[in-house]
């Protein structure tokens, strides 16, 4: 699956005299028709973000300003274009001045979020629409994605799903664990709470996807950067968290290749210059610790991409050589859960005939 962010402001740069028709002159789908049409052609699910209001819907302003009008009118127009889309989100990180202004839970929801909903129903029965899309921290110009989302009820959002991105804050914290005892953040180390907001806020029946997760890595960034072999590590863990935890459905990581300027990410699989990471095999065959009791050590895993039963072997190395220890088929959903002897230290990865390469080391702690 890839989340891909359609450019409302770059789409429609004047106002369409019919807006809900993907043809009117007004719209210019050129610079994303070839990302769109290569993902189908490869058979990617995509779930598309809609952002960005052009200076004609928010009275001249930039593109992070809401829009007063025709959100709606193009989010239909869109799923005109893209009639095999099924899965949407209205904006992203709506709680951050940097993404929407002004940060109101009530205008996002009335000028952007219920307008999409309907529309995207209209046009389509089994599209699924998620909303909030929010950051895991308030900013002094901002709101807590808690706030935020209990201000979305108060306004009577209507959504499939909610949208979350719970990004690390800090360098020290795991999928498991955030040494902040203090923060409200609501990041991956606190996804219950984002599970349990859900659920008090929409009911145990909605959805949530964590549409942006990401650590980023040094080399490039040595600011912000854990090391290549940790990043590979989290992506197992994270894959594990998420498998942990129900009514979570979707996990998308950012991104695929690294931006060329620092100040951007470098959180992606592969460099600017396209050398693949470590992350690259780890999120193929993410492998992951639950327990270790003695010498039993029970793993958690997954073969991707495909679909039912997968062939996969535990190995581990023995006299310097990657020797089979356990491992047969996967479950349907492609994961699998095995118990194998292995001592505090030796290093384990998973292999399967489905990938080209194994994953990353992983060393039993």
């Amino acid at each position: 699956m890839v989340r891909f962010t359609l450019v409302w402001r770059e789409i429609a740069t004047r106002e369409p005299t019919s807006p809900t028709d993907p043809n009117d002159p007004a719209y210019d789908w050129h610079a994303f028709d070839p990302v769109m049409n290569g993902l189908r052609a490869h058979h990617i699910t995509v779930l598309i973000t809609i952002w960005g209001s052009p200076g004609w819907a928010n009275g001249g302003k930039g593109q992070n300003f809401i829009a007063t009008r025709g959100f709606g009118n193009f989010a239909q127009a869109a799923a005109r274009r893209y009639p095999w889309v099924r899965l949407w989100s209205a904006w992203n990180e709506a709680n951050l001045r940097t993404f929407a202004a002004p940060v109101s839970p009530s205008l996002y929801v009335r000028h952007v979020l219920n307008p999409a909903w309907a529309a995207l129903h209209r046009a389509n029965r089994a599209n699924r629409v998620a909303g909030g899309v929010t950051s895991p921290r308030g900013t002094p110009s901002g709101m807590s994605p808690v706030t935020f989302a209990e201000g979305m009820r108060r306004a009577h959002a209507r959504l499939d799903a909610y949208a979350a991105n719970p990004h690390p804050v800090s360098r020290a914290e795991t999928p498991f664990h955030d040494p902040c005892r203090h923060c409200r953040t609501l990041t991956m180390a606190r996804l219950g709470m984002i599970r349990r907001l859900v659920t008090r806020v929409w009911g145990a029946r909605t959805l949530l996807w964590l549409t942006e997760y990401a650590y980023e890595t040094n080399p490039p960034d040595r600011a912000r950067g854990i090391s290549w072999a940790r990043q590979a590590l989290f992506i197992g863990q994270s894959a594990l968290r998420v498998w942990q935890q129900p009514g979570a459905t979707l996990l998308i990581w950012f991104l695929v290749r690294d931006e060329p300027r620092l100040i951007g990410w470098q959180s992606g699989f592969f460099t600017t210059t396209g050398v693949p990471k470590p992350a690259r095999a780890a999120f193929a065959l993410p492998l992951a610790q639950i327990s270790r009791r003695g010498s039993r050590t029970v793993l958690w895993g997954q073969v991707r991409p495909g679909s039912g039963r997968r062939p996969y072997a535990i190995q581990r190395v023995r006299h310097g050589r990657w020797v089979n220890v356990g491992g047969w088929r996967t479950g349907i959903g492609g994961t699998f859960r095995v118990t194998v002897n292995l001592p505090r230290g030796t290093r384990v990865r998973v292999r399967s005939s489905r990938v080209p390469w194994p994953s990353p080391a992983l060393v039993v702690t």
